[in-house]
């Protein structure tokens, strides 16, 4: 017969070291005034940059335990701007990114696999524009003091995500293919 104070004693480390575990991982936060967003179109063939200004992400991840990890990142569509008032005015409209019906992109962690050297690879779900499609991101971690910077790149299809309709749709005036980059500054994140 186990007596009673051994078991309480033994669930209450467990939920100690669960909480404890928990705690640790609520740390991860992302630092917005160290990190960017920016996507390159080619309009015409001529390379158009933008970016977005405001972005979040909520952020679970061990790097000795990648495939346990989550990743929810949310941007403010009505953020991004080309650096030019005109252009800027037309991305919030219907044919771009419509903003009143849209007003957020959305990337949901399926499966963090690990590449070794500090990379990653993040499968999930892009959702842009109501829109939803299967996206592979390649990641790559560097720390830096208390600070982890987490970097890539990726493309993708604008018209799979209806960006630029009407006569926009029109793949000679602006390319299908959108570069998207990140350099993303997190604290929290483990050794890896």
């Amino acid at each position: 017969m186990t007596p009673f104070p051994t078991i309480a004693r033994t669930a209450g480390l467990l939920l100690l070291a669960t909480l404890t575990s928990v705690a640790a991982q609520a740390q991860q936060k992302l630092v917005p005034a160290q990190s960017e967003i920016s996507f390159v179109s080619k309009q015409m063939g001529v390379p158009v940059e933008g970016r977005f200004k405001k972005f979040d992400a909520q952020i679970t991840f061990d790097p000795a335990k990648p495939q346990t990890g989550k990743i929810a990142f949310t941007v403010d569509i009505a953020s991004a701007t080309l650096g030019s008032p005109e252009p800027d005015a037309e991305l919030p409209k219907a044919e771009w990114f419509n903003t009143a019906k849209f007003p957020q992109a959305t990337f949901q962690s399926s499966s963090i696999k690990a590449l070794g050297g500090g990379k990653f690879e993040v499968a999930g779900k892009l959702a842009i524009k109501g829109a939803s499609q299967d996206a592979v991101i390649p990641v790559t971690l560097t720390a830096s003091g208390a600070t982890t910077m987490a970097t890539g790149s990726f493309s993708l299809k604008r018209l799979a995500y209806k960006i630029g309709e009407k006569e926009w749709a029109d793949t000679s005036m602006v390319a299908d293919d959108v570069q998207v980059k990140f350099k993303l500054a997190l604290t929290g994140v483990g050794k890896f």
